[in-house]
């Protein structure tokens, strides 16, 4: 497949919250001079061209008034079309890369970010803390609390990271096998840069220098009862620590508040689950009951506080293989989340504002 150079979709996203200049947006080479209003205008008419009589004041806009706050004018509003063509183009003609494990940046970049991000910031409103603990570069593996009935824990933390890093890194997400077998959402996953939570996946990406993130409650986090909300499970056999003690690289702790209540779990219908091949059959005061309606999240407050890293390099290298010291570092990353989470519970005000 031909390299292809990326063509950034919509330069004025939110990660900056920065709106454009006319000099930014207009084309190299171009000046734009800039317009003259009211009496200024009057006087330099009549000073250029004294027959013509000064021009009737026109309505203004309101954004600045110069038409082009929002990087709208013709010039900025041709080059985004221009840059939109193109990228279906390449969508079209497969001139796009993807990695071995089919991350595909620029749709992640351009599309996919886009559709979660309000969500993100407009439904949930999520509050990210501590996003200064995930190092500028290099391979790190962020553990964060699984809850919520479906895993939009996962992408929010995901677009926190996309949007809040100062040096622009990518979250790569450990999914479940289940992931990877439905439709359209295998395809999404990939996308997203999403992989299978094995070992060996992980330690590719960290070797790459990628950051990594894993939730190891699994299922047993996210289907757990409504009544054990904000309660970690165990955190499986402390796999992902081995990994991060291989590969020599940090554990930064994730906390997030606000994923529990968006889907209520107040039963589980073991019955249909074995049916439909699901590890649980989520029953809320809304779902099944309310047909499709019953499947809308419940817009909570959220909030992501990634803590303090915890190093991996000052051990030796058969240090990975030692039961005891993967206990030990496992509990360390529980316990750290566990106390992280009860210290926001305590903070907040309500669970919707």
């Amino acid at each position: 497949m031909a390299d292809a150079k990326v063509i950034p979709f919509d330069d004025d996203r939110s990660r900056g919250n920065r709106r454009r200049t006319k000099a930014e947006s207009a084309p190299a080479g171009e000046v734009q001079p800039l317009p003259l209003r009211g009496a200024a205008a009057s006087e330099d008419a009549r000073e250029d061209d004294p027959v013509t009589p000064p021009a009737a004041p026109g309505p203004q806009t309101a954004a600045g008034d110069d038409g082009d706050a929002d990087g709208a004018g013709d010039g900025g509003l041709e080059r985004r079309v221009a840059a939109g063509l193109s990228f279906l183009r390449r969508r079209l003609t497969g001139d796009y890369e993807v990695d071995d494990f089919g991350y595909d940046a620029e749709l992640t970049d351009q599309v996919l970010m886009s559709l979660l991000r309000p969500v993100y910031e407009k439904y949930f409103r999520v509050e990210v803390k501590g996003v200064e603990n995930i190092p500028a570069e290099g391979g790190a593996l962020i553990v964060a609390n699984h809850s919520g009935t479906l895993p939009l824990d996962g992408l929010m933390m995901q677009v926190a990271v996309h949007d809040h890093h100062p040096a622009d890194r990518h979250l790569r997400l450990l999914a479940a096998d289940l992931v990877f077998v439905l439709p359209v959402v295998n395809e999404l996953a990939r996308k997203l840069g999403h992989t299978l939570a094995c070992a060996e996946d992980a330690e590719r990406l960290l070797a790459q220098g990628e950051l990594v993130g894993v939730m190891p409650e699994g299922f047993k986090g996210i289907g757990k009862p409504f009544g054990e909300r904000y309660k970690l499970q165990r955190f499986g056999r402390g796999g992902f620590v081995s990994t991060a003690l291989r590969q020599r690289a940090p554990i930064v702790p994730c906390s997030i508040v606000g994923a529990e209540e968006i889907y209520p779990m107040i039963g589980n219908s073991k019955t249909l689950a074995r049916l439909l091949g699901f590890p649980y059959f989520p029953l809320t005061p809304t779902f099944p009951w309310l047909g499709p309606l019953g499947a809308v999240p419940l817009p909570t407050k959220w909030t992501i506080q990634f803590g303090e890293p915890i190093p991996t390099d000052g051990y030796a290298p058969e240090a990975a293989e030692d039961p005891v010291l993967m206990f030990n570092l496992t509990d360390q990353v529980r316990e750290q989340i566990q106390h992280t989470l009860y210290k926001l519970l305590v903070q907040r005000r309500s669970v919707f504002f």
